[in-house]
């Protein structure tokens, strides 16, 4: 009675640990598979790149700035033709990954012969990441990972404005020079 008892508990125990699993792959371990691969470009982004006056930021620009706490970026650049079927391959790799329902909706929108689509993770007062997937048949395509705490989707549109009027400290972009070339 008590082996019985044992299998069965061994055997729902198996069962919880493999519906637990996820088989398939988040943006993370994307993120890790392809940042050392040579047709891609990665780069850990720290918040100081964007350089602005604080003293001009509004409370709501000042908290959601203070919520961000870095980016990453992975890019893949279209280099001729012949890696456009690896372009269009990697490409529905990340639609299927941000096709997840955990990813929810923010915007998106055409820019330049392109698509930009913006999507959150955590609840509508709290996210806890935005991504950013810009693509082109033309350039290749590129995402960024913003990732902080209690990170708000109004707040951070308030930011972006204050974003768009500041300097950029191009320094920080070390590595990232010949993937933006000719874009």
């Amino acid at each position: 009675m008590i082996q019985s008892i044992k299998k069965y508990l061994y055997g729902l125990l198996a069962c919880v640990m493999l519906a637990s699993c996820n088989s398939g792959e988040t943006l993370q371990t994307y993120f890790v598979d392809r940042q050392e691969t040579p047709d891609f470009t990665s780069a850990d982004l720290p918040t100081s790149i964007v350089m602005f006056d604080k003293a001009t930021l509004t409370e709501e620009q000042k908290a959601a700035y203070e919520s961000v706490e870095k980016l990453n970026f992975l890019g893949y650049k279209i280099k001729d033709s012949g890696n456009l079927t690896t372009y269009n391959t990697e490409v529905a790799k990340v639609k299927t990954i941000l096709n997840d329902t955990k990813y929810k909706d923010l915007m998106e929108f055409n820019d330049r012969g392109g698509k930009v689509v913006i999507k959150y993770l955590g609840e509508d007062d709290s996210v806890d990441e935005f991504v950013v997937f810009g693509s082109s048949k033309d350039m290749g395509f590129g995402i960024v990972r913003v990732l902080g705490d209690n990170m708000s989707p109004s707040k951070i549109v308030t930011l972006t404005k204050a974003i768009r009027e500041a300097d950029i400290d191009t320094t920080q972009l070390k590595g990232l020079e010949g993937f933006f070339k000719n874009i």
